[in-house]
């Protein structure tokens, strides 16, 4: 039920972002008929910016973030703070690669392959190095696109523009994120 929920979620907000950003367009061509021909769609530096605000839900708590609460866990969850860290980052990783076509990525994506918190990511430097990668990765990837209409498709989420997808690491970033920050508050 919980899975259903957080996938609801995810559709809703991907769609969501993607719909405000052709609304530019279609807001503009809808009130000046003018405009569509002299449209020039958001810029590169626009879509980073929205991905990076989102992903502060995730970095801003990295800073406060000490080794010991690496193990710690909300109840009986699968997931450590330190599992969540390497998850998100190896997330972002993939995207960068297989979404966005950043084929210089090397990605060891341990947590999906281990398919649960096997409790070894407990060394802060080694989980902080990988999220600073994961972000710069996913940066170049997103500012290399060019076309934001064209339709990847992969197993874990079938089909979906670029557009969708930016909108899909962004609020994956921010759904873990919100997980980590009960996890630090209240865990133990």
């Amino acid at each position: 039920m919980e899975n259903c929920i957080a996938e609801g979620i995810y559709q809703l907000i991907s769609q969501s972002i993607y719909h405000l950003i052709t609304l530019q367009y279609y807001d503009e061509c809808y009130f000046n008929p003018n405009f569509c021909s002299n449209f020039v769609p958001w810029s590169m530096r626009e879509f980073i910016q929205l991905w990076k605000e989102g992903r502060t839900r995730f970095t801003n708590q990295l800073a406060n973030i000490k080794q010991e609460d690496l193990s710690k866990r909300l109840g009986g969850s699968p997931n450590s703070a330190g599992f969540l860290i390497r998850h998100i980052a190896e997330v972002e990783l993939l995207f960068a690669k297989n979404v966005f076509g950043n084929l210089a990525v090397k990605v060891d994506a341990q947590t999906l392959k281990a398919g649960r918190d096997t409790g070894e990511w407990t060394d802060l430097e080694p989980l902080l190095a990988l999220v600073e990668e994961a972000g710069r990765q996913l940066e170049i990837a997103i500012a290399s696109q060019e076309d934001w209409e064209e339709v990847i498709e992969t197993k874990e989420f079938g089909k979906k523009t670029k557009a969708e997808s930016l909108g899909r690491i962004t609020t994956h970033t921010a759904y873990h994120a919100g997980q980590l920050a009960i996890i630090l508050k209240y865990g133990s």
